[in-house]
């Protein structure tokens, strides 16, 4: 699947793809697990294969925001830590098992200085996320709980439906029972 990823921009020759996965680290996650947590540095960001994971935040009175979730196909990394090496703001954690292509920050960086293509890929992720983030600032500012709902089950149906309802409903601004009434409304 990650080559198949890669090869899809276009950018890399089937040589370059092959030697691929020699940069990054397989792993699984066991359901419930973290893949990094708030307060810590993120030194890495990867490619989920399966499974799903959800971003949250915790409030100074401790309860948790989920603003994110993240499916097969998508990259994980608590962006801004990153980027800056400062302590995460955010927490992700797997809600299935799931399966991940790891790769270091040094790795990226070691890999845009060798090959410009490198560059161009981790420039077009960025931009990939940033559109995403645009994405969700609209959603939240124009649509309700059930478009926003609707959304996601257009997206990943079948993967929405093994997200815990608290975590949908803190996700869509609501409470889980306004979210049973709102799954029940729903007919597609």
């Amino acid at each position: 699947m990650i080559r198949d990823y890669f090869g899809a921009f276009g950018i890399f020759n089937p040589e370059e793809l092959v030697d691929l996965e020699t940069f990054f680290e397989y792993r699984k996650l066991d359901k419930q697990a973290y893949f990094t947590r708030e307060g810590e540095t993120c030194r890495e960001v990867a490619f989920v294969v399966s499974g799903v994971f959800r971003s949250f935040y915790t409030s100074q009175e401790g309860v948790d925001y989920t603003y994110c979730f993240r499916f097969p196909g998508d990259w994980i990394a608590a962006y801004s830590s990153f980027i800056t090496g400062q302590p995460g703001l955010e927490t992700l954690q797997a809600l299935t098992a799931a399966e991940i292509w790891v790769i270091r920050k040094d790795k990226t960086e070691a890999l845009t200085r060798q090959n410009p293509k490198w560059e161009r890929f981790f420039r077009l992720i960025a931009e990939q996320q940033y559109l995403e983030l645009e994405k969700r600032i609209f959603q939240l500012q124009k649509n309700n709980a059930a478009q926003k709902y609707k959304e996601l089950l257009q997206n990943q149906a079948e993967l929405v439906q093994k997200i815990p309802l608290q975590y949908l409903a803190s996700y869509l601004g609501i409470t889980p029972r306004h979210l049973s009434r709102i799954r029940k409304a729903i007919v597609f």
